[in-house]
């Protein structure tokens, strides 16, 4: 067994926890269709979210280390459930008020009012795709619609007609008594309107696998189930995609947990064998509720992206999946920070430990070095202090700071001064608050700035530090309110980075120019 393997089987690391109990689930035999099945569903009916992105990574994080573990070949399908008819208009599109005719008709027969494919479906299928590419995932697409009309979900079809009472006892068992009276698991698609429709069977017919039912206008149907006729309520088409598919590994939100078992004996009722299931935590905006596309209450792709690069957002997907998170736009520097961070942990550590550092999980086995010879948070303070409108202002600090580093040599660190600027504009500019200092802080500052007059130790970060210590360990218990009082008098802000390293970055005779213009009450 190799080293590599042998620390996966070991590994603490969530991933390899739930690829190990995949792994248990072929113990035996290895599966007959020859690779295991990773799945990841997306709904249409809008464009990719943070979500997507999220369950998608984390997916992506479980197969590679499944990979490290086993020699089974592996698949991950994102299936996105565009046979859905629209429930209500998008008000985000354009021409919105031209597809109030086609409501209840399957995303994929909704025309595109973007004028960019054969449905609106087709669009966000096309978004999706685009979304996935973009980010570098390995992936095979199924179309929902494709999967039921080609007949390659006829067999489970069929199968659902044989077993219809046994997997109705199961949903009915989930619903309120109203709605058990009129419930199906099929939804058929009607032959002139093209609506997907929630009405009741009259029968269900076990020997030509047929469905009979009345429309809105009362008027009786007997449809086939097979190519496309027929599609099924969400929950059951869950459990009946596993088993026709025969997924081994998908993971969604506690907001599905409690359907677990619904989706389950569904899947095993119509002869496949339930996946294993990994429920990860919600998301959680700035005040603790859960993020919602509806209310847009949380941070977007688009959002994050704007001020932080996809590797921070992996980063923090993959930390503690089974915990809600708080995301909001606060986030992003400490996961840039943490990130670089365990990039430069990862070149100095053994096998063990490369197995359990996060940007493993991110990378695989092309992790990159880090460039970023100054921290994200960093960059924010610098981009207050000098009220930089473009990164090329970070970049006369950066080179004195770190001569032999450039653009083209560091591109990590220049892409991060891009989002350190934007970043600092629209979240730390309008929030600052300077004070003037206290007495004693005066006294503290005033000792700083004659410390530094006499300086001549260089851009020695650690030793600026000690100097920044002396200053305040006579005068402040504890020593930490000195640091708040450099961070609120001097930036602003109500925390910061090493005083020494913003010093050595900034610059002394810079730096003692901010504390006059501080002591004489110039930022105030």
């Amino acid at each position: 067994m190799s080293d590599l393997r042998e620390a996966g089987l070991a590994s603490k690391a969530w991933p390899f926890e739930e690829a190990r109990r995949l792994l248990k689930r072929y113990s035996k035999k290895p599966p007959e269709k020859g690779y295991v099945l990773f799945e990841t569903g997306y709904g249409p009916s809008g464009l990719p979210h943070i979500g997507t992105f999220g369950e998608v990574s984390r997916t992506t994080m479980v197969r590679r280390a499944f990979e490290v573990i086993s020699d089974i070949p592996t698949r991950l399908v994102c299936f996105s459930d565009d046979l859905d008819g629209m429930r209500k208009v998008p008000g985000n599109v354009p021409n919105s008020e031209s597809l109030v005719e086609h409501l209840q008709r399957p995303l994929t027969d909704v025309p595109d009012p973007f004028g960019t494919h054969d449905s609106f479906g087709a669009h966000n299928n096309a978004k999706l795709n685009s979304f996935l590419d973009t980010f570098g995932f390995e992936y095979e697409f199924i179309s929902s619609t494709e999967f039921y009309r080609s007949g390659k979900f006829d067999d489970i079809l069929l199968r659902a007609v044989e077993k219809y009472d046994e997997v109705m006892a199961v949903m009915l068992k989930s619903l309120r008594e109203e709605r058990r009276e009129t419930y199906s698991i099929f939804l058929p698609i009607h032959p002139e309107t093209g609506r997907v429709l929630y009405v009741p069977m009259k029968s269900v017919n076990k020997a030509d696998g047929t469905i009979t039912f009345d429309d809105e206008e009362g008027r009786e149907w007997t449809l086939p189930v097979t190519g496309g006729n027929v599609k099924l309520q969400w929950k059951p088409d869950f459990g009946a995609r596993w088993a026709a598919l025969d997924v081994d590994f998908e993971m969604y939100g506690k907001d599905h947990s409690t359907n677990t078992p619904i989706y389950d004996r569904i899947c095993e009722i119509l002869g496949g064998k339930k996946p294993e299931h990994f429920t990860y935590e919600l998301f959680l905006d700035a005040d603790g509720h859960k993020i919602s596309k509806t209310s847009g209450n949380g941070i977007s792709i688009d959002e994050w992206l704007t001020y932080a690069s996809t590797e921070s957002l992996s980063y923090f997907m993959y930390l503690k999946p089974k915990t809600a998170k708080r995301m909001h736009f606060d986030v992003i520097p400490k996961a840039v920070d943490e990130y670089h961070q365990q990039l430069r942990a990862y070149a100095g550590q053994d096998t063990k430990g490369r197995l359990n550092n996060p940007v493993f999980h991110i990378h695989g086995h092309n992790v990159p070095a880090s460039d970023m010879v100054v921290p994200f948070s960093m960059l924010l303070n610098l981009a207050s202090v000098s009220s930089a409108e473009e990164k090329s202002q970070l970049w006369g600090f950066m080179q004195r700071y770190a001569p032999d580093a450039s653009p083209e040599t560091h591109p990590q660190l220049d892409q991060a001064a891009g989002f350190a600027v934007r970043y600092y504009n629209d979240f730390v500019k309008p929030k600052k608050v300077f004070r003037a200092p206290t007495d004693l802080e005066r006294e503290a500052l005033e000792d700083l700035r004659e410390r530094l007059k006499v300086w001549d130790g260089g851009l020695d970060a650690e030793a600026l530090q000690s100097e920044v210590f002396a200053c305040g360990r006579e005068r402040f218990d504890p020593l930490r309110d000195w640091f708040t009082a450099l961070y609120e008098v001097l930036l602003g802000a109500s925390q910061g980075p090493r005083f020494g390293g913003f010093i050595a970055l900034y610059g002394v005779d810079e730096t003692i120019a901010l504390i006059d213009s501080a002591l004489a009450g110039e930022l105030v």
